[in-house]
């Protein structure tokens, strides 16, 4: 099955393509943030489908242009169910890229996370040619953390990070460790 939308990067079982300024994407965000247990660890619910919209203009979308990456819309490949994003983002008040994931309650514990985020990685090392991604997770998100231990990543420590404490995790290019 063809995916119509632009593909960044596919994986065995998911398509991760570039969010797109539209109301469909817009709803897809916001009906993933209408879960409280989807944004448990992150605080950050949209207020209506119009908020959704604006976070997509003002700080989704502007990553692809400046950074050659983002967060992308997650598809499942066998019916092209979106079941939520993953991806870097450049985060100059840390002066690291990010890496970001958040799925669907319905998506969860099927492998979909870190298959997703691997193959982030994959891409922001191979094709972007990135030395450093860096990843972070509440202490008692201990699901995302698992997710970037088997990615990889290593655990440096807690820091404050938006004003919460946050474990953070890092990985270096492997092309480029001297």
């Amino acid at each position: 099955m063809d995916f119509p939308m632009d593909v960044i990067i596919e994986t065995e079982r998911l398509y991760l393509r570039l969010f797109e300024d539209s109301e469909t994407d817009a709803a897809l965000i916001f009906r993933l943030n209408s879960d409280p247990e989807v944004i448990r660890y992150t605080h950050d619910p949209f207020r209506d489908i119009s908020h959704a919209r604006e976070i997509l203009q003002q700080v989704i979308l502007p990553q692809y242009t400046l950074y050659r990456h983002g967060r992308w819309a997650v598809h499942l490949k066998t019916d092209l169910t979106f079941i939520g994003w993953c991806g870097l983002k450049y985060r100059p008040e840390l002066d690291e890229v990010d890496l970001g994931y958040r799925f669907s309650r319905a998506s969860w514990g099927q492998g979909y996370a870190t298959e997703a985020a691997a193959a982030s990685i994959r891409y922001g090392f191979g094709t972007l040619g990135l030395a450093r991604i860096t990843g972070h997770a509440m202490p008692a998100n201990t699901d995302s953390c698992k997710v970037m231990e088997k990615c990889g990543m290593a655990y440096r420590g807690l820091d404050t990070v938006d004003g919460e404490l946050v474990h953070t995790y890092d990985l270096l290019n492997p092309a480029t460790r001297s």
